[in-house]
């Protein structure tokens, strides 16, 4: 490790009631672990997965989880500018010149040059009034830097899921078993039928800023809906049938990335990934404009 890299260290010295005590406090170039704007996940016990949905949600299995902090919202333009600020830090889809682009008007994926979290929809576009919505054209890896940069990491999916029930076991949503509760829109997915027509009646057609919605038992705002969200885990569609009891970390090695939580392109006929035991994959390197990121913290 560079020298310029290394923490710089100071160390005290206490004598309480003739016992001498040493505290050394340590700084860096990066930013304190702070619990400030993360909620605490109690450890708990719950039944992972669904045998009602795709065959690699399932089986269903009990899992146990320590506690954990977890942000209540996605990271936002704001908190990633702030890293980038400090680092300089470039992410994959500025390095390539471009991203994934699901162009809602043309109903299609399309590869977009010069689109970057900097730049959501292309050359041209900004992030004016944007502070607040999600850091999205984010690949795993640029996920993983911003999250150790800030003294966190991502959440393993086993984490995640137990963390997007809120407390509430067996539900299909974040908010429990009925897709708009007293007719309310609980998330930003998307209404009508995916891809040719999104009606926007939840407020947004595209990404919105975070906490536009009621949070999860566990006070987590965003969790279905708005974009999917990076974990730590590989994929393996078989993962679940030999998964650990306790503290599951995914596969040791893998081919893709899973993310979680659905997003604005998520609808009743398309892939209802607002499910909490819905799961994707993607190539870790691979940056869209519906998939974003928020971090976990060990309680200990």
């Amino acid at each position: 490790m560079p020298v310029s890299s290394l923490p710089i260290c100071r160390l005290a010295v206490f004598v309480v009631v003739g016992v001498v005590l040493l505290a050394a406090g340590c700084s860096s170039s990066a930013p304190p672990a702070e619990l400030s704007g993360m909620a605490l996940i109690p450890a708990g016990e719950y039944t992972m997965g669904t045998n009602r949905a795709f065959p690699f949600e399932g089986p269903e299995h009990s899992v146990y989880v320590d506690s954990f902090y977890m942000d209540v919202t996605e990271v936002t333009n704001r908190q990633f500018r702030a890293f980038v600020d400090v680092t300089g830090y470039e992410t994959e889809s500025e390095k390539q010149g471009s991203s994934g682009y699901f162009h809602a008007t043309a109903g299609q994926w399309e590869l977009r040059d010069g689109a970057d979290w900097q730049h959501p929809d292309g050359p041209g576009s900004d992030l004016e009034g944007k502070d607040d919505y999600p850091a999205i054209h984010v690949s795993w890896d640029d996920a993983t830097a911003y999250a150790e940069w800030a003294g966190k990491r991502l959440p393993t999916e086993a984490e995640w899921e137990y963390a997007a029930r809120g407390g509430i076991e067996g539900a299909t949503f974040p908010w429990g078993d009925e897709l708009q509760p007293s007719g309310d829109h609980p998330a930003n997915v998307w209404q009508g039928r995916f891809p040719v027509k999104d009606h926007g009646t939840d407020g947004f057609s595209n990404t919105g800023p975070v906490k536009q919605y009621p949070p999860n038992g566990y006070g987590l705002y965003d969790i279905g809906g708005n974009v999917w969200e990076w974990v730590g885990d590989w994929y393996s569609s078989t993962y679940y049938q030999e998964s650990p009891r306790e503290n599951p970390t995914g596969p040791a090695t893998g081919q893709e990335k899973i993310n979680r939580g659905g997003s604005w392109l998520c609808s009743e006929n398309y892939c209802q990934g607002y499910r909490v035991a819905a799961r994707q994959k993607t190539a870790r390197d691979s940056a869209l404009n519906n998939v974003g990121f928020r971090c976990v913290r060990d309680a200990d």
